[in-house]
C-alpha cells in the first residue's frame, strides 16, 4: 500500500545551520503519528516543508505517491495535505456553522455564495451538522467565533481542518494555550477524528501524545533520534535523557 506521506532525506538549510537534518519519515494511511522534540528541534520547520511554506535544500516529499517537494502550499491542500495552527487563524466575528461552512463551500466550489449556500444547499448544511456534532459544537454553531472558551476555539479549528477534506491532517500542538480543565475535549476530538484520515500531532503535552499516539519520531536537533511505538519510544533511555526527563518545551 502506498503510504499517506513520506520523505526522504530531507534537508534543510540556513546558511550555516542545519534546521532539519537527513529526515526521512513514513505515515501509513490511518496513522496516529506524532512528532515530539525539545526546544529547537527542528519540528516547526519540518511542518513547514510539509506543508510549502518552505523549500527543502534537498530531499524529496511524498503525498499518496506523488512528489510534491516543489508544489505550491494552495494545491496540497487540494491534494488533501490539511494543517492547523500552533496560535489559531479563525476568524473571531465568524460563527462556527460560518467558519465550517466556508470551508465546505470552499472544498466544493461554492465559495462565492457561502452564506447563501449554508442555508439553502443541503450538501452544505448536511456535512456542517456532521462536523459541528462530531466536534461537539453543535451548542454553540451560532455564536460568535470570539465567546467561545479556547479549548472550543481550537476544537472549530480541527473541525474545520476537517471539512477541507483532508487526506493528511498536520495538528500543531492543538492543546497549546488550552486550560487544563478544557484538555479532555481536545483528547475527545482527537478521538473523533475519523479513521481514514492520516493524523501527524504535534505536541507537548506528552498524556495526550502517549494516549493519542500509536507511532512516535522524535526530532533532536534537526535529525531523528528515534522513531517507534510510543511504548518503545517512552522506554527508549536517550529519549528520557534528551526529551521526557526535560521539562523544556518548544
Amino acid at each position: 500500500m502506498t503510504a499517506a506521506l513520506q520523505t526522504r532525506n530531507l534537508l534543510r538549510r540556513f546558511g550555516g545551520l542545519v534546521a532539519t537534518n537527513d529526515v526521512s519519515i513514513t505515515l501509513e494511511q490511518g496513522a496516529r503519528h506524532a512528532l515530539i522534540g525539545p526546544n529547537g528541534a527542528g519540528k516547526t520547520t519540518l511542518i513547514n516543508l510539509l506543508t510549502g511554506v518552505l523549500r527543502p535544500t534537498s530531499g524529496t516529499i511524498w503525498l499518496a505517491g506523488e512528489d510534491i517537494t516543489r508544489t505550491s502550499r494552495a494545491r496540497r491542500v487540494e491534494l488533501g495535505l490539511v494543517r492547523t495552527f500552533q496560535i489559531n487563524q479563525l476568524f473571531p466575528g465568524f460563527t462556527p456553522l460560518q467558519s465550517v461552512g466556508l470551508a465546505v463551500s470552499r472544498r466544493l466550489g461554492l465559495d462565492r455564495n457561502m452564506f447563501r449556500t449554508i442555508g439553502s444547499d443541503p450538501r452544505v448544511v448536511g456535512e456542517c451538522v456532521d462536523v459541528l456534532e462530531r466536534f461537539d459544537l453543535i451548542d454553540v454553531m451560532n455564536r460568535p467565533t470570539a465567546s467561545l472558551p479556547y479549548g472550543r476555539q481550537r476544537l472549530l479549528e480541527i473541525a474545520i481542518a476537517i471539512a477541507c477534506g483532508p487526506r493528511v491532517l498536520l495538528l500543531d500542538e492543538p492543546a497549546a494555550g488550552v486550560p487544563e480543565g478544557e484538555r479532555g475535549e481536545i483528547m475527545d476530538g482527537l478521538a473523533a477524528l475519523p479513521a481514514d484520515v492520516t493524523v501527524l500531532l504535534i505536541e507537548h503535552d506528552m498524556d495526550l501524545v502517549f494516549r493519542f499516539a500509536s507511532r512516535i519520531s522524535v526530532l533532536v536537533q534537526g535529525a531523528l533520534l528515534v522513531e517507534g511505538t510510543a511504548e518503545e519510544v517512552a522506554n527508549d533511555p536517550r529519549v528520557r535523557e534528551v526529551y521526557l526527563g526535560d521539562d523544556a518545551h518548544g
